[in-house]
């Protein structure tokens, strides 16, 4: 059975999100949203588990073209995206192309950057293999490569054809990169739904074990936060910042790392308590609230405590964030679980103490 979540968007534009079990090898899947032309970008990993299936869902189209890139942030280059445009120049690609991105948030990020790119922007499928993605990155339309001052940084908005959420990927995820991705399913319970927040507080051990139903409703309604929100500011002018909510601070822990010690989910997850330390010296949240995250997150099996980073390289990485306005940073606290708001009014040394939190 497929379920179908739509993002609508301005000017009738919009795509679908389908979600199932075993959606992946359906030959009339991908028919809808590709060319005549395609590229697969995926990893060596992923195109051993899932490329075949892909392929039989792309049994109709007169060319397809694959381009294996590597694994990790520390791929997520302008390198590796001058490699994906060098393949569809070299094996001839026109503008009824359609780039599809099987992979995680990395894969789905450069590949959606070069769609956004090549010969002024083509169609984009995104497939996403991790739950991360799954409920976050392959959704929105954000494309982008990491620069060592930070990450993100270099980038644009593109909005997929569509995005293909098969819960059975999940069953052949690492057990780290699965914990990582509830970091994002969390996010969405703080950011905009404390009942969803509840949910997630009494089916933990069923998410863990990687119940299906427990899964397909938690990724259910993390895709329908954000496909709301993008809807309400695709391009992030206003409420779409309500997503990065710990985004600041753990995008900083993995600058400051060189990309290379954390997951994103597992930087996102420190960030997150980090965010609800600050909000709590604000004044916009409680004790309560915040042992409530820390808890959910340890239970996930995500570090909560500091993760040993230095606090002038998070500052200094956090100074490049896209999020400063002005020579301001805006930074997301929470209101209480279940809403969330920006602010400027942040003074340094409250800031520090927030990063400093655990040590």
């Amino acid at each position: 059975m497929i379920e179908r979540i739509d993002v609508t968007l301005p000017g009738e534009r919009g795509y679908p999100i389908l979600l199932g079990n075993g959606l992946l090898g359906s030959p009339d899947l991908l028919e809808p949203y590709i060319g005549n032309q395609a590229l697969v970008v995926t990893n060596v990993a992923v195109a051993v588990l899932y490329l075949p299936q892909v392929r039989r869902s792309l049994v109709g189209v007169e060319q397809v073209d694959v381009v294996e890139i590597g694994d990790g942030e520390t791929s997520k280059t302008l390198d590796t995206y001058a490699a994906i445009l060098d393949a569809l120049i070299d094996k001839r690609h026109n503008r009824s192309t359609t780039v599809v991105a099987l992979g995680g948030g990395v894969v789905g990020d450069v590949a959606g950057f070069a769609a956004a790119t090549y010969q002024r922007g083509v169609g984009l499928v995104q497939i996403p293999t991790t739950l991360l993605a799954l409920v976050d990155s392959s959704v929105g339309g954000k494309t982008a490569v990491n620069h060592p001052s930070g990450k993100n940084l270099i980038g644009a908005f593109h909005q997929p054809q569509a995005v293909i959420a098969d819960v059975g990927v999940l069953a052949t995820l690492p057990e780290r990169e699965f914990r990582a991705g509830l970091a994002e399913v969390i996010k969405y319970g703080i950011i905009a739904d404390a009942a969803f927040f509840g949910w997630l507080e009494s089916h933990i051990d069923d998410l863990l074990s990687r119940d299906p139903a427990s899964l397909v409703h938690a990724i259910r309604r993390s895709c329908e936060i954000k496909a709301e929100v993008v809807a309400d500011d695709e391009r992030e002018q206003d409420r779409r910042m309500i997503l990065n909510f710990g985004h600041t601070f753990g995008h900083a822990i993995e600058a400051a790392t060189a990309y290379e010690r954390f997951l994103h989910g597992e930087a996102v997850a420190a960030g997150m308590v980090m965010a609800m330390d600050l909000s709590v010296r604000l004044g916009r949240s409680n004790d309560q609230d915040a042992k409530r995250v820390r808890r959910l997150i340890e239970r996930s099996g995500l570090r909560a405590e500091a993760l040993d980073v230095d606090v002038e390289a998070m500052l200094d990485a956090m100074s490049m964030d896209k999020k400063v306005m002005q020579g301001r940073l805006r930074l997301i606290v929470c209101d209480g679980i279940g809403a969330v708001s920006a602010t400027s009014d942040v003074p340094e040394q409250t800031l520090r103490r927030a990063i400093a939190l655990g040590r």
